[in-house]
């Protein structure tokens, strides 16, 4: 099923975050992601939900500096306890907004020689989240992010998802496949997507190598999107890219591939 959700952290951003719930409606989107809502009320984002007939199916744990260039929390040793209070934070915001999924960003290691540890200490993270998240009923996810974007990015592949998931099998735990991080990566995501899509809980996209909207770049979005629309797919597929220009001067893709939205 191809249903597209907005992401608000990257969409709309001509005004403030308050105000592009309402421009999402507008646009013809049901739903909204936002990577960190905190800079709201969790209730002041639930009214602007309601008001606006929207579903908001995601949101990230903090994850300190890392958009900074730091190296997050999730697989940090010395930032466990900081990682304990991001959970319970993004755990109150999920009691109120009721998400289909948290997303918890793996972080970066700046030290190579300290890899081992910090893979270690993730899995620890991203296993306490999914129990955390499970008794909500709500899906944990992570993610893949390119390592030319975010150098030092410890999960960067498919293939390392896959790992993941098998050495924690746990039943609240999916996967967030992006589909410009791994396009970036110069893997082939319509295989991924073909064969791996019973895994996936939540699915995000924009054009490579840029990260604009869909036409922007080299994807073939006609294809991935097909891919989406026939598979058992539940989810949603945000639109998480950089607008060039105003934010609905770059929806044409919208009406091309999900028409009825509009």
């Amino acid at each position: 099923m191809l249903q597209f959700s907005a992401n608000l952290s990257l969409l709309f951003t001509e005004v403030p975050l308050i105000d592009r719930f309402q421009q999402a409606r507008a646009a013809g989107f049901e739903a909204v992601e936002i990577q960190f809502p905190y800079e709201l009320p969790a209730q002041t984002i639930k009214q602007q939900l309601q008001q606006h007939e929207l579903k908001l199916v995601l949101f990230n744990v903090p994850a300190d500096t890392l958009l900074q260039g730091g190296e997050g929390l999730a697989c940090v040793p010395e930032k466990q306890h900081q990682f304990k209070q991001a959970l319970e934070q993004a755990a109150r915001y999920a009691d109120i907004l009721s998400p289909n999924a948290i997303n918890i960003l793996p972080g970066r290691c700046l030290n190579p020689a300290r890899l081992p540890e910090y893979l270690e200490t993730f899995r620890h993270n991203l296993y306490d989240a999914a129990e955390t998240f499970q008794q909500q009923g709500i899906k944990v996810v992570f993610e893949a992010v390119n390592t030319h974007d975010m150098p030092g990015f410890i999960i960067h592949s498919s293939r390392q998802m896959l790992d993941v998931m098998a050495q924690l099998k746990h039943p609240a735990l999916g996967l967030q496949y992006d589909i410009y991080h791994m396009q970036k990566m110069q893997e082939d995501c319509a295989g991924f997507l073909s064969r791996h899509m019973n895994k996936v809980a939540h699915i995000q996209f924009a054009d490579c190598p840029g990260r604009g909207q869909p036409g922007t770049g080299q994807t073939d979005f006609s294809s991935l999107f097909r891919i989406i629309s026939e598979s058992d797919y539940c989810g949603w597929t945000g639109a998480e890219y950089i607008p060039s220009g105003k934010t609905t001067d770059s929806l044409n893709w919208l009406r091309t591939y999900q028409p009825a939205t509009l």
